[in-house]
């Protein structure tokens, strides 16, 4: 997909992770290697870049295609007001990192984010001596086991994080299958139409009553509109109630705006997050 043409080279876009993380591969692949990325520890420190005056937008993961949805994203997601601008799609290789000179006999601990441990759950357990370590990011985790020098740990990231902290990889390709993809999203504080336009993405409280959901979902489906994707979380204070997380695909606005109109005529709330063209995997570059 083409980045939104509304970014300015010197745009500044915090991820969250450290320089060589996935999240800032795919700002620069996305938008282009003239941005100025800003990492971000964790993802509550991200979504305050903008309000700390830190960054002007926000590159975020959503969801990977064998770890499922980032479930902290869709929560700050709710609790703020950015607006999802556009989505980019990332080709993910994880390899097993350590420090210079270490063997793959040597490893006794891994360490990484849990969705990449996840995303490489075969491989580990083919290692059952290793003990698993989470950590706050892949390429924070490449940092640490060559900054320690200790070749019994080893760390799962990808290749652009082993060359900027000059680790060894013992092994390549360890993710349980080649079609590993992670979808990011571009968060800013306008609440814009992206040109092209044709997903969307809401947050919907049920009425709580039987039948809420199909009736919630009828609107979309007399129109034609397909349902990309729903999410359910917990709604913090109201035991098994649940928050709704739809991707729509828009095939005009006239259809979403009128869909919208007779889905908030039936729910408690409605929250638009963002209306944005639909991204597709591309192949992987190195950047």
């Amino acid at each position: 997909m083409t980045a939104p043409s509304a970014e300015s080279p010197d745009r500044r876009i915090a991820f969250q992770g450290e320089p060589g993380a996935f999240s800032e591969e795919a700002a620069l692949r996305f938008l282009g290697p003239a941005i100025v990325t800003v990492p971000r520890p964790t993802f509550d420190s991200t979504f305050r870049a903008l309000a700390e005056g830190a960054a002007d937008a926000l590159l975020v993961p959503i969801e990977n295609s064998l770890a499922g949805s980032v479930l902290r994203v869709y929560e700050l997601l709710l609790e703020g007001d950015l607006w999802i601008a556009a989505e980019t799609i990332l080709p993910i290789e994880h390899h097993l990192i350590g420090c210079p000179g270490a063997t793959l006999e040597q490893i006794r601990s891994i360490e990484s984010h849990p969705m990449a441990l996840a995303q490489c759950e075969r491989f580990i357990s083919a290692h059952p001596g290793w003990k698993r370590i989470p950590v706050e990011d892949t390429a924070g985790s490449v940092r640490d086991v060559v900054a320690r020098d200790d070749r019994s740990r080893s760390a799962v990231a990808g290749r652009r994080a082993a060359e900027i902290y000059r680790g060894a990889i013992l092994a390549s390709d360890i993710q349980d299958n080649a079609e590993n993809f992670t979808r990011f999203v571009l968060l800013t504080p306008a609440h814009d139409t992206a040109p092209g336009a044709d997903k969307t993405t809401l947050a919907v409280r049920l009425a709580h009553r039987p039948g809420a959901l199909l009736a919630a979902l009828e609107p979309f489906a007399r129109r034609g509109m397909n349902l990309l994707k729903i999410e359910s979380r917990p709604i913090h204070g109201c035991p098994w109630e649940y928050q709704f997380f739809l991707d729509v695909e828009v095939p005009s606005l006239g259809r979403l705006e009128d869909a919208l109109r007779e889905l908030r005529g039936g729910s408690q709330d409605v929250r638009q997050l963002g209306v944005y063209a639909a991204a597709r995997p591309g192949p992987l570059s190195t950047i």
